[in-house]
């Protein structure tokens, strides 16, 4: 601005010259014209005016003449056009200008901020020449320093960017654009650089020289006029949190941040509007840097004022099907309670509700304060404006790139045309949330197109709903698991289901294939199918060792078909035929070729051979939970199989369960599932001794967490004589699960949230307990084998003695002394128990945390048994990789 005004008091100068009266002729003339220039302009003499001799009259000066513009040319432009610097001085050829015109032009020329210097010549001649030189290009942006805000979210704040003419103003503008980015990340102690690397071509590289500083913490939080609260309550109240104490690495919100005082400010005024305060307001905020100026101390000034409670409660409605009695009966509040601004809030929710559901969607409710200083109360009158009732205009889908808009649609509760229901809408977006081919947080807006028309308006964001896996993990439960499958839950953007896999662990194998088509023929009909071949090896334990027992294999299919009842019951029914083959191992447990008892048990050798399976079973399920991931609702459900159609088994099986789920706010989510069955057979079984269901149609379920898989219900428990001497508790013991007939589980687990970043991780924390049982099982055959002591001839001419049977419990100690010529061998025995019949609860309590991986889902949990029977088997920690829990 100094150059600038210096220019014009120059250029003033020189064309006061043009109007010189001729006598100054004595003057030295000029060789060239007079630059007009914006750079500052030496100090004239001060006898730099050329006077005229004394003894002359002094004459009254004449009015300065205007001169015309002849041509204009330009000079020093590399990047403009000429024409184009012409224009951005608005001079023209033929124009009338004085020294005001010629100042104007250079104010216009440096408002481009294309220049960084500008001059004009021939100002007395009125052929014009404009010098110019330009600003350089920003050839690159270099950000140096910048650990804790990378590059991608600096630069999109910042005014420059290559290819863009370098500026000083702008340049200055994005420093300080900088220094606030990091002040909202709590670094008031960052410190901007900026430097320029010329380059040819009229090129410079734009440096930013960044020194982010530490964090400024809070120090303190000062709360002055609360009497009603103390400080530590009110601290709790805010977003922002002091700094230091034992955990205060793990906080991220103890960074002074005005965005987030002011936002304080609103907690605390909604904290005390709760508590009935309806005059408190924050007098004064203040943030005041410590003397180090590396942290920060906040003061709040408050003035609580007078406790408020509730006065008359009234209504005023304009709504024929909405009465004042219904109004004040749906708000809730209640004369004499303590005023709770959040409870008004909460009742016109749910009056807009109320009025959405006869179809109002745009009601006007307003609640008009009466205050009454004197009694310290607050009246309030709920105003129901007139409101057309409201139909749906149209129904707008939006954002789906695969999935067809009427696998959308076929999911809304109202078409267009329809009366508007806010309870159906909402049901709407709960039913397009729970198909799992879109984002969370999915929501159905409604805008107004006429008084009594509202647009629907749906937006979704895909997610991918096809999954290859290739994944391989390591569990507690299976050792070892390989899994490749293939998944498409939105099959051709049809809503169809295709899948396909294959899974390998020490304990399991399988291969299915699956098609399930939800709406038949576009009609609210589920059409599914399935194959699958299934190899299960149960295992028992010889001490802390898992070792394999019986295999299973199961060769089948299955068909199902299913259909509403009405908006929340659905009804399924399912065929399923099986072959199974139960098989031990000819080698371990095998004599003869026949299974042997004292090998394998007797109950086992029951068990073995081929049966086929014939199903017919039905399902009815209640579920209005409000999506996959439910925060709310409850879904029932509740299913019978009958074996018998054909095949070589008889019985009905029967399950029910029950989940409810509780939103607790801030992202708690509690849920309490119920959950049990029976089978009852419908055919004796082959001999007294045995149980009518076999082993491969029982149930072993539940899973608690706190105990091992098949860790808990009816098992056998063999102890081995070792023959030497230990106690019964020291020998060597195996344990086989054999399932239950009948089985229970209750579960209480709370879900607790984390931070966006651990959200998008796919990390779900909780706490949980466990309680159940297995049980209703005939005691099969049991075995009970003595030690024998055999006495071995050491020659042929003596005979061999008669083997000692010991009884139960007795060692080699309790043989007799071998006879002369003979050696002892000793073939140890064993106990076999039956344990674990009971339906006594167990009981866990634990944590655990569900991961979506990148490999597939995991799930640890660390629980205690706190409650246990004879047999059971505890375990602490278990972790699943690979499959799901």
């Amino acid at each position: 601005m100094i150059q600038r005004t210096r220019a014009a008091l120059l250029l003033g100068t020189i064309i006061g010259g043009w109007s010189a009266p001729a006598l100054a002729q004595t003057a030295p003339a000029a060789t060239q014209p007079a630059p007009v220039s914006t750079q500052p302009a030496p100090a004239a003499p001060q006898a730099a005016p050329v006077a005229a001799p004394q003894a002359a009259p002094v004459a009254t000066p004449a009015p300065q003449p205007q001169r015309v513009v002849r041509s204009i040319a330009v000079r020093g432009a590399q990047r403009l056009e000429a024409e184009t610097v012409r224009s951005y001085s608005q001079l023209q050829p033929g124009q009338a200008y004085d020294a005001e015109v010629l100042d104007e032009a250079l104010k216009a020329l440096l408002a481009t901020e294309l220049f960084a210097d500008v001059q004009i010549t021939g100002a007395d001649t009125g052929n014009l020449v404009i010098e110019i030189r330009e600003n350089p290009v920003i050839n690159r942006i270099v950000l140096e320093g910048n650990r804790r805000l990378k590059d991608d979210k600096i630069l999109p704040e910042i005014r420059l960017a290559p290819r863009q003419i370098f500026t000083r103003s702008k340049v200055r503008s994005d420093v300080e654009r900088i220094i606030e980015l990091y002040k909202r990340q709590g670094r008031f102690g960052a410190r901007v650089e900026p430097k320029v690397v010329n380059l040819d071509q009229n090129r410079v590289d734009l440096v930013f020289e960044i020194s982010e500083g530490d964090l400024s913490k809070v120090r303190a939080i000062n709360i002055i006029g609360n009497e009603q609260f103390d400080d530590g309550k009110l601290r709790k109240e805010m977003y922002t949190r002091e700094s230091g104490g034992l955990l205060g690495f793990l906080k991220s919100n103890d960074t002074y941040d005005p965005d987030r005082l002011a936002a304080d400010q609103q907690k605390l005024r909604a904290f005390y509007l709760t508590q009935g305060y309806a005059d408190f307001r924050v007098v004064s905020a203040l943030a005041e840097l410590t003397p180090d100026r590396r942290d920060f101390v906040i003061t709040y000034v408050v003035e609580e004022g007078e406790r408020y409670k509730f006065g008359d409660i009234a209504a005023e409605s304009e709504l024929r099907d909405l009465k004042p009695d219904t109004i004040v009966s749906l708000a809730g509040v209640k004369k004499g309670d303590w005023f709770n601004a959040k409870a008004i809030e909460d009742a016109v929710t749910r009056l807009n509700e109320a009025a959405g559901i006869i179809g109002y969607a745009f009601t006007e409710i307003d609640p008009a304060y009466e205050r009454d200083a004197a009694t310290r109360t607050m009246g309030i009158t709920f105003r129901v404006g007139e409101t057309p009732r409201t139909y749906v205009d149209r129904i707008n889908v939006s954002g789906n790139t695969g999935t067809r808009d009427k696998v959308i649609r076929r999911e809304f509760r109202v078409n267009e045309g329809d009366a508007f229901n806010a309870v159906k809408v909402k049901r709407s977006q709960d039913r397009i949330q729970s198909l799992g081919y879109f984002q969370e947080k999915l929501e159905i807006k409604q805008e107004q197109v006429a008084p009594d028309r509202v647009a629907l308006n749906v937006e979704v964001e895909e997610k991918p709903t096809g999954q290859l896996q290739l994944s391989a993990g390591y569990s507690s439960l299976e050792r070892f698991i390989l899994a490749v499958s293939v998944e498409q839950n939105n099959f051709r953007g049809m809503g169809q289901s295709l899948s396909a896999g294959v899974n390998y662990s020490r304990y399991s194998k399988s291969v299915q294939l699956g098609f399930t088509e939800p709406y038949l023929f576009d009609k609210q009909i589920l059409l599914g199918g399935q194959l699958y071949r299934q190899d299960f090896n149960s295992f028992n334990f010889v001490g802390e060792e898992r070792n394999r027992t019986y295999s299973q294999a199961r060769t089948g299919g299955g068909l199902s078909l299913g259909f509403p009842i009405n908006e929340f019951i659905n009804f399924g029914t399912r065929y399923t035929l099986n072959l199974d083959d139960i098989t031990l191992d000819r080698g371990t447990f095998y004599t003869n070729g026949v299974c042997d008892p004292a090998k394998a048990g007797q109950y086992l050798c029951d068990e073995l051979g081929k049966r086929t399976t014939s199903l017919l079973g039905y399902s009815l399920i209640f579920d209005n939970t409000n999506g996959i991931r439910a925060s709310r609702g409850q879904r029932l459900s509740f299913s019978q199989d009958f074996a018998g159609l054909g095949g070589d088994v008889r019985y009905v099986r029967q399950r029910a369960e029950a989940t409810k789920y509780w939103g607790l706010g801030a992202g708690f989510i509690l849920s309490a599932r119920a959950e049990g069955g029976y089978i009852h057979p419908l055919q004796d079984a082959r001999r007294a001794d045995l149980d009518p269901i076999r082993i491969s149609d029982r149930f072993f379920t539940p899973q608690l967490r706190g105990f091992d898989i098949r860790g808990i219900g009816p098992r056998i428990r063999r102890t081995n004589y070792t023959g030497d001497g230990s106690t019964l508790e020291e020998r060597g013991q195996i344990t086989d699960a054999l399932g239950g007939r009948a089985y229970y589980m209750g579960r209480l687990e709370l879900e607790i949230p984390l931070g966006a970043g651990a959200r998008s991780l796919g990390l779900r924390p909780s706490a949980f307990v466990d309680v159940g049982s297995l049980f209703k099982l005939k005691s099969p055959t049991l075995t009970n084998l003595p030690g024998v002591c055999y006495y071995i001839p050491t020659n042929t001419t003596t005979a061999a003695p008669a083997p000692q049977v010991l009884t139960a419990g007795q060692t080699q100690t309790n043989c007799a002394t071998a006879p002369t010529n003979t050696t002892l061998s000793f073939s140890p025995g064993y106990r076999e128990e039956f344990l674990g019949n009971s339906a006594k609860p167990r009981l866990s309590v634990g944590i655990g945390v569900n991961w979506t991986s990148p490999f597939g889902p995991l799930r640890i949990d660390i629980a205690k048994a706190l409650l246990t029977q004879d047999g059971d088997d505890p375990k602490l920690f278990q972790f699943n990789v690979g499959t799901a829990f």
